[in-house]
């Protein structure tokens, strides 16, 4: 058995496991502006969580390509209501930032148990003010800044790349007294790649797991390499491409998908997990 110390909990990664994306940000690219209300946001919670969420993630800043900074007062002003009004729900909470300052003031309010960080702990300080809690840890990898990062992004070999850049920040992290078991890398699909790197990417995800030595965490839900794909230019109408990538993110050996659609994909799991006896 694989366990995740999450915080609050201990997570078994044996089974796939599904995080359920809440965006408290008016300007998100697949859902702005739908679940910034404290009302809104709990209604979202309760209803992934009865579809089959096994974590919510808590967003207050949109890195979609092209997205404008937000101070951080915003963006705190923004999830710490939510993470307080949601802190006894009785499931795990991510807290989806790249920002210090964002990272303690959830930590003081005991209302986190895992930080998803696209920078993976890079902003001054984040690795010192996560390492005494117990909060699970998200390491992604980014190339540039949102409002940059989508123009000619270029990687001679972007798996190996993307594998080595995440063995260095899960070693930075073990350095720094971080448990191993404390420990997620995301490749960052999306996130300063074209579509041929992303492709690469989702078929080399076994690859990127080896190097790094950590599970994977993977979100590929209604991303724009699935519209560039399918020709789907709406991110809600990309339902089955996103269980797809989700079903082939598992298959790469993923232990978390990261979704915006809940119910179908835990349905897509369940079908997933149930012929795995069947193909050892």
């Amino acid at each position: 058995m694989q366990l995740l110390q999450c915080g609050r909990y201990k997570l078994d990664l044996s089974r796939p496991m599904i995080m359920g994306i809440l965006n408290v940000t008016p300007d998100s690219f697949s859902d702005g502006g739908r679940y910034n209300t404290l009302d809104t946001a709990l209604q979202r919670a309760q209803a992934m969580l009865a579809d089959g969420a096994a974590i919510l993630d808590i967003g207050g800043e949109s890195t979609r390509p092209g997205a404008p900074e937000v101070s951080v007062q915003e963006e705190m002003d923004r999830v710490l209501p939510v993470l307080e009004k949601l802190k006894d729900i009785g499931a795990p909470l991510s807290l989806d930032t790249r920002r210090t300052a964002v990272m303690q003031a959830a930590l003081q309010l005991g209302a986190v148990d895992l930080i998803n960080d696209v920078s993976a702990l890079e902003d001054q300080g984040a690795v010192e003010a996560v390492a005494a809690s117990q909060v699970a840890l998200c390491l992604m990898h980014k190339q540039g800044n949102p409002d940059t990062m989508q123009q000619a992004p270029a990687y001679e070999d972007v798996v190996e790349e993307v594998g080595q850049y995440l063995l260095r920040r899960v070693q930075l992290c073990l350095d720094a007294g971080i448990a191993a078991e404390r420990l997620l890398i995301d490749p960052g699909f999306g996130f300063g790649k074209t579509l041929e790197h992303n492709l690469q990417l989702l078929a080399g995800l076994q690859r990127i797991e080896a190097i790094s030595g950590m599970p994977l965490l993977v979100g590929l839900s209604r991303k724009s390499m699935l519209g560039a794909i399918t020709g789907e230019a709406i991110p809600s109408e990309r339902l089955g491409a996103s269980v797809a990538v989700a079903l082939l993110s598992l298959q790469g050996g993923a232990k978390i998908v990261r979704v915006h659609d809940v119910k179908a994909s835990r349905q897509a799991l369940e079908v997933w997990a149930a012929l795995q006896p069947y193909t050892a």
